[in-house]
């Protein structure tokens, strides 16, 4: 394995290429652009990178389905590090383009729904095409195959194009998170304000059977941050959940929920414990839920069992 090597969804120019370029590490690594989520996290996966970074949510347009199936699916992989990312878009066009001359304007698919309304407003009858990333968006815009393509303006040198607007977006604040996968390793120590992320399959269709995963968090004051259900491809009404919650896999609450997760659950796949990056103090604990709390439990329990205990 290359110990120095990240992948990254590409080409150069991509907003996640420069989400990457935001880590203190990715200084001192060689950085290689691939195609698609898939052949990033599989360059991971054969040894051929030590880690992949890729979308896997935007604040608009929601989960980046594609990371979310690989995270779910082949040999486990782990997240080591997060990174929010604020996004507006540029219309990137060939010099000399006007507004009137576009036609076909195209990017990324999550790309579409954060430029809808301005599209609506301005180019009306462009035809959009959808692209493998917004810098291959721009890349077919030099080719001469598209007329403007919507992406971060960072990107217009790299292609010999023009910005002709900049600062593109239909929501304000739009953010995309990203996150730093890696082979399955030790887990890196709790800061204080960690996220734990992991993929349940429901034992079986019965009422209620969702209630009861939630249950296991609910029960012990965890608090979720965000559930996906994806489709597991053994037919209709088969999903799997991804979930993210507050807290470290070594606090005592999440360590103990994901077990009784174990417990009733078919699968279950911990995809990692790591740092938040919005940095934002966690909800508060609630009584009977901290470290001691358990402890104290645990410590009644082992005197009850030696007959020291008040029964």
């Amino acid at each position: 394995m290359s110990a120095t090597r990240y992948t990254y969804l590409g080409p150069a120019g991509t907003f996640t290429e420069a989400a990457l370029r935001t880590l203190p590490e990715a200084g001192t690594r060689e950085l290689v652009p691939l195609a698609s989520v898939p052949a990033v996290l599989d360059a991971v996966r054969a040894g051929e990178a030590a880690g992949a970074f890729v979308p896997v949510e935007n604040s608009v347009e929601g989960a980046v389905t594609a990371t979310s199936d690989e995270l779910a699916t082949g040999k486990p992989l782990m997240i080591y590090r997060e990174v929010l990312l604020p996004i507006a878009f540029a219309l990137l066009v060939r010099p000399g383009t006007e507004l009137t001359d576009i036609k076909t304007v195209t990017s990324h698919p999550v790309a579409q729904p954060q430029v809808r309304r301005w599209l609506a407003a301005n180019l009306p009858d462009a035809r959009w095409e959808s692209a493998a990333s917004n810098a291959d968006g721009a890349r077919l815009v030099q080719e001469g195959r598209h007329d403007g393509a919507f992406a971060g303006a960072f990107a217009a040198p790299i292609y010999g194009l023009d910005v002709l607007v900049d600062d593109i977006h239909d929501a304000e604040n739009a953010t995309t998170r990203f996150v730093l996968v890696g082979r399955p390793g030790r887990v890196s120590s709790p800061t204080g304000a960690d996220k734990t992320s992991m993929v349940v399959w429901l034992p079986d269709d019965h009422p209620g059977a969702l209630l009861e995963l939630l249950q296991e968090f609910a029960v012990r004051g965890v608090n979720l941050m965000r559930i996906e259900s994806r489709p597991t491809g053994e037919g209709l009404g088969n999903y799997c959940f991804l979930i993210d919650c507050e807290g470290h896999l070594s606090e005592r609450r999440v360590s103990e929920a994901l077990m009784g997760l174990k417990r009733i659950c078919p699968q279950v796949r911990f995809l990692g414990s790591y740092p938040r990056a919005d940095h934002s103090t966690p909800t508060p604990q609630r009584p009977g839920t901290r470290d001691e709390d358990f402890s104290t439990a645990s410590d009644w329990l082992s005197r009850c069992l030696d007959g020291r205990g008040e029964l």
